[in-house]
């Protein structure tokens, strides 16, 4: 891994990912806008960096990938630095990687499929928690339900944000929801259904509301299903809340209140500390059926951001090995629906009537 490069390296899932790739006897060269955290960093782990903005021409993109192998974005919004990073890895041949979850970027990189095979490269989003859990669950169950249409995902955790993700939610204000249909996307309200859904024996039943994740674009991929909802679990108290601030996105979506909230999101938020990463988990639920049968699965998974250091690396591992296709894929269209079972400490169960078994 010492032609790696991690952009946004100095943010806390950046850290988190460069510590993660040291620790396996990699040097990856950190990058990032901040020149002075990233030398920070970059001098506590002994490695290299390059300071350079996304602001500038593919070509200029292009000269910082200069012996670079493989780039693994950490930085977000991923819908603005998605797509520059990924531009300059199709003109160099450089594999790209990211922790996103964020539906558009999926969208978009999907329609660069066949660039990225005459470049001879990977693309590879959602190497994180956002998808690889739900993304090899739903591609485990189509092995037990064959020509699926239907998928529901839920997923329930109790981590605390990062600086990152709280500021992707921001930016997503006032866009609403989204779900998938008929193979189509298909816009909603912000959390339009709400649902209860058995998470297992150490969270319960939970409601749970449907939210704009990746896997309305991953799933069709990976499983071919064309209809998803994807559930988030919440509080009864949590989802009243929410339903009031429903009400209020077209005022916290308005410029000058939104950058006010992010700016207390940059000086209140730092992401879960220690005891969290080592403590929490996350549970992911999985639905999927065909016109004669439906299959339901679990998995259980550490806490999500210890979890994606893990899994990118991972996943970096195996791009870079030169096991992976060139073209866009989805962690279990790359490595198959058992992948995240090489993550840490992750159990499996496959849900047949009262009775789980683990697999």
């Amino acid at each position: 891994m010492d032609r790696l490069l991690v952009y946004g390296a100095y943010g806390y899932t950046g850290s988190l990912v460069s510590r993660e790739a040291i620790a396996r006897g990699g040097s990856p060269v950190l990058a990032g806008r901040d020149r002075d955290r990233l030398g920070e960093l970059a001098a506590d782990l002994g490695v290299e960096y390059r300071q350079f903005d996304l602001e500038g021409t593919t070509a200029d993109l292009a000269a910082e990938l200069e012996s670079i192998d493989a780039v693994l974005n950490c930085a977000g919004p991923f819908v603005d630095t998605a797509e520059p990073l990924v531009e300059a890895c199709l003109s160099t041949g450089t594999d790209y990687l990211d922790v996103t979850g964020e539906f558009r970027v999926f969208d978009r990189l999907a329609d660069r499929d066949e660039r990225a095979v005459s470049a001879g490269c990977t693309v590879l989003p959602g190497v994180g928690f956002d998808v690889v859990p739900s993304d090899c669950l739903a591609a485990f169950l189509a092995e037990h339900c064959p020509n699926p249409t239907d998928l529901t995902v839920g997923v329930a955790t109790t981590s605390s944000l990062s600086r990152g993700t709280a500021r992707t939610v921001l930016r997503n204000l006032g866009a609403g929801g989204v779900v998938r249909r008929r193979n189509r996307l298909v816009a909603v309200p912000t959390a339009y259904d709400v649902r209860d859904i058995d998470y297992g024996p150490d969270v319960g039943t939970m409601p749970s509301i449907s939210v704009p994740m990746g896997d309305v674009v991953t799933a069709a991929h990976s499983t071919g299903v064309d209809r998803v909802t994807v559930y988030a679990g919440a509080s009864r108290r949590a989802i009243r809340l929410l339903t009031l601030v429903k009400r209020l996105e077209p005022v916290a979506a308005f410029g000058p209140v939104k950058s006010g909230l992010e700016w207390l999101v940059d000086r209140q938020i730092e992401g879960p500390d220690g005891g969290e990463l080592a403590r929490d988990r996350a549970i992911v639920w999985a639905e999927l059926a065909n016109e004669a049968l439906t299959v339901r699965g679990r998995l259980g998974t550490p806490n999500p951001y210890a979890f994606t250091a893990d899994a990118a690396v991972t996943a970096v591992q195996g791009v870079l090995g030169g096991g992976v296709d060139a073209g866009f894929q989805t962690p279990a269209t790359a490595f198959g629906p058992d992948f995240v079972l090489e993550c840490g400490d992750v159990r499996r169960v496959l849900l047949q009537g009262e009775k789980p078994v683990e697999t």
